[in-house]
């Protein structure tokens, strides 16, 4: 289904009967990255779940964004179809966006569920320095090549540091804002129950993180699973389902 929010068409979906809970999928994702967890908890709530703008099938933005704007369509999506979230759930930068949503009174739930979550960005100086310096040198370095042998090079470039930015390209600057937001702050003003979810070798988002969003989320349970995957929730649907269900 398809509505427009603001000027821009958005994708979405519906499944289940009960209360609402709210999916937000991360980075260079789409809303079926919950494919595998929604049969587990459709027969209890109803789920929503959407393609945020400049992913999947939804319109791209005409300016770059950072999680404030996201946070804002969301918010305009949810009002404009009348619902009331019972619950939040987030993967990754989704995550993120649902932080940063709440603190702001932008979002509203009575419980979240952060699996893997993104955002605390402070932590990783030194890696989003080399980012910032394979860029310059890549320029630099890059200009007499032709336009194929330039994107090799630089996407093997930052496939070095770990960097989502060529998943979606044409969100360069939005990426870069997106992952200049800290949510360290964020978190600390949630006073709601939240679940965290993480992996313990995840290549994306260190087990580090999901310590540190305990430490500052008052009353956070944090849940580990022994795993070298981002995406624990497609992986390990059954066990992340069963967590999640619990919690809620």
């Amino acid at each position: 289904m398809q509505i427009i929010i603001n000027n821009l068409a958005i994708t979405y979906d519906f499944l289940g009967k009960g209360p609402s809970i709210l999916l937000l999928h991360g980075w260079g994702d789409d809303h079926n990255t919950y494919k595998k967890l929604a049969p587990i908890l459709s027969d209890r709530y109803q789920l929503i779940s959407l393609d945020l703008p400049g992913f999947g099938r939804s319109q791209s933005p005409d300016k770059a964004w950072d999680l404030d704007d996201y946070a804002d369509i969301v918010e305009a999506f949810l009002n404009k179809l009348n619902i009331n979230t019972f619950a939040i759930i987030g993967h990754s930068n989704g995550g993120a966006l649902a932080i940063r949503g709440l603190s702001t009174g932008k979002l509203k739930a009575n419980k979240l569920v952060l699996i893997a979550s993104a955002g605390v960005r402070n932590t990783h100086k030194v890696r989003k320095h080399i980012v910032k310096i394979i860029a310059k040198v890549g320029k630099v370095f890059t200009v007499w090549m032709s336009r194929s042998t330039r994107e090799k090079l630089q996407k093997k470039l930052y496939g070095t540091v770990g960097s989502d930015l060529l998943l979606k390209p044409e969100l360069k600057e939005t990426f870069k804002l997106t992952v200049r937001q800290d949510i360290q702050n964020d978190a600390k003003e949630l006073n709601i129950p939240v679940l965290l979810i993480n992996a313990d070798r995840d290549p994306a988002i260190p087990l580090e993180d999901g310590k540190r969003l305990n430490e500052l989320i008052n009353g956070s349970v944090l849940e580990v699973i022994d795993a070298n995957d981002h995406f624990i929730h497609q992986s390990y649907a059954a066990r992340v389902g069963k967590l999640i269900l619990s919690f809620l």
